[in-house]
This record gives C-alpha cells, structure tokens and sequence, in this order.
C-alpha cells in the first residue's frame, strides 16, 4: 500500500518567485537544505544536512519534470523513495497557490513526518518569499 501526502500551501507572491525558489540552488539551499538541484530533467542531485546516528543526512533525487512556472516533479529518496510533484497556480491579485504531492509512503508514521517537515519547510519558504 501507498500513501500520499497532499498539501496546499498560499503565498503572497509571482508565480515567478515562487517557481525560483523551487527550482534555484541556492534558494532552496534558504529554505530546504544544502543541494545541487538543477532543474534539468534526469538531472540527479542531492539535498544535505547534518547527519545524524539514525540517518545519513542525504536525500537522493532525480528530477522527472520541469514545466515551468508551473510542474516540477522530482523523485526523493532516503530508504523509501518518493514522488515529489509541486504545481504553480497563479490565483491573481499577488496570489499563489503551491500545491505539493508526495507519493509513496509506506507508513502514517513517515507520512505524518513528512508533513511536519513540509510544514516547517513552508514557513521558511515564506519568509524567502518576503524578501
């Protein structure tokens, strides 16, 4: 059995800004962590931090599709591997709607993980974004 995670993120903000912050290097370096994204399809990359003694600190990905300002999807693998899909919808008046998709868990544990570090992660994208 999969499970998916389903998250709508709002910000005040272009669609453009939003879609650089998902798919530059050093922006997502702000908010996510260390990387060498390029939004390049079959690119492979990574995102680094801090290990830990229960985890290596390292996710893997390859990103499937780059349709800007509006589709990124990439896999994200550390033990399971996932399907990140983000979509870009520009709802006018300055407005943006994120939504993100991940799919794959194996677990609600990891599920709701997921989720609180998504939540995290989107916080910190906010304040990129009022930059």
């Amino acid at each position: 059995m999969s499970l998916t995670l389903s998250l709508d993120y709002q910000y005040t903000s272009s669609i453009e800004k939003v879609w650089s912050a998902l798919t530059d290097s050093s922006k997502l370096a702000k908010w996510i962590m260390e990387n060498d994204f390029k939004p390049v399809v079959g690119h492979r990359f990574q995102f680094r931090t801090q290990p830990t003694e229960y985890w290596s600190g390292v996710i893997e990905g390859e990103v499937l599709i780059v349709d800007p300002p509006n589709r990124l999807s990439y896999t994200f693998a550390s033990g399971e591997t996932h399907t990140v899909n983000w979509t870009l919808q520009d709802l006018g008046d300055g407005k943006v709607n994120l939504h993100l998709e991940q799919i794959g868990f194996s677990n609600v544990q990891g599920l709701e993980g997921a989720k609180y570090g998504w939540g995290n992660w989107s916080s910190e994208l906010a304040k990129l974004l009022e930059q």
